[in-house]
């Protein structure tokens, strides 16, 4: 009942995929995103070396025998990842996708592999480049959304259908989407799929989170998130605390990327997401806080959600 070009693509039941989320993103919540009937992954680039990608792969495969994929976000992290990009293909991994950067080299690591390549963007122009260099797919994510986001602050509303009407492959939308209602939106503009993020982080799967971190997701409004970095060319959007109000002090003095690193660094990011302290550290999220209320598991998500989009298509089909 929910087959996309999307579902096709990847071999997976439902038209639901997880994000990234560095630092989060390893084979237990994987696994259990996989298992419900979606697509998990695993973040790569968090990991300290290929080998612990393997190792990491090699556990999401006793973990489920659905297609896993695997995600590089090869603009924020400074490395090299080729060597991570390699492992994956020799593991066998069914899609991977790219965020945060010019995906031409990656892309044509893949080239000549069964490798299903998804690019994030968030914008009509990076979708169309994404396309012509071989995307078999493109995330769409729009300013709700947790994380790194794109500069023209387009809301998802807009930029889907835009993305819909500029290319031909399946577009997956990104972006304020955490339920039923979401995932219908998105279709009803024209995506064949999503991409969830912040909802993922507040599931019991999603054990390296710090309980502090889910609980400012699921007590959070859809007002308490702002967004940093804007000053630097790269805007995030993150859960508002004491750390992203002394960031915002900073580039409101228009500040260098030297004197916010230690204020943004993954360490720092880790210090909230793992270590629970708002005084020191920050933790990504989207708007979609206000729409969450209660960590479930994903399989009890997921049912929750298909209720949500069966009640919302009933009403539709009766009209």
């Amino acid at each position: 009942m929910w087959e996309t070009r999307v579902t096709e693509l990847l071999g997976i039941k439902l038209p639901i995929i997880q994000g990234g989320l560095a630092y989060l993103a390893y084979s237990d919540l994987a696994a259990a995103v996989s298992n419900a009937g979606g697509l998990g992954q695993i973040t790569a680039l968090s990991l300290g070396s290929p080998q612990e990608l393997a190792e990491e792969i090699d556990k999401v495969q006793i973990l489920t025998d659905k297609p896993v994929g695997v995600n590089f976000a090869i603009g924020t992290h400074g490395r090299e990842y080729e060597k991570f990009v390699q492992v994956a293909i020799d593991k066998g991994i069914e899609a991977m996708s790219v965020t945060g950067g010019n995906p031409a080299s990656f892309l044509d690591m893949l080239k000549g592999t069964t490798v299903k390549k998804l690019v994030l963007t968030a914008g009509v122009r990076q979708a169309v480049k994404a396309e012509e260099l071989g995307a078999d797919a493109v995330m769409v994510v729009g300013n709700e959304g947790g994380g790194h986001l794109g500069r023209d602050e387009l809301s998802t509303m807009v930029l889907v259908p835009k993305v819909v009407d500029a290319v031909t492959i399946p577009v997956i939308a990104s972006g304020g989407i955490a339920d039923g209602r979401g995932m219908m939106a998105a279709l009803a503009l024209g995506a064949e799929g999503i991409e969830m993020g912040t909802r993922f982080i507040a599931v019991r799967e999603c054990v390296h989170a710090h309980p502090a971190y889910k609980e400012a997701i699921i007590n959070g409004t859809e007002r308490d998130t702002v967004v940093i970095k804007k000053t630097l060319g790269t805007p995030g959007r993150a859960i508002s605390n004491s750390h992203t109000s002394s960031i915002l002090s900073l580039e409101n003095k228009s500040c260098t990327y030297e004197d916010l690193k230690d204020y943004i660094s993954g360490e720092t990011n880790k210090r909230f997401i793992y270590e629970g302290n708002p005084n020191e550290g920050f933790g990504w999220a989207g708007q979609a806080i206000g729409l969450i209320h209660d960590e479930p598991t994903v399989a009890d998500l997921f049912e929750q959600m298909l209720m949500q989009a069966e009640s919302i298509r009933s009403k539709w089909q009766y009209s």
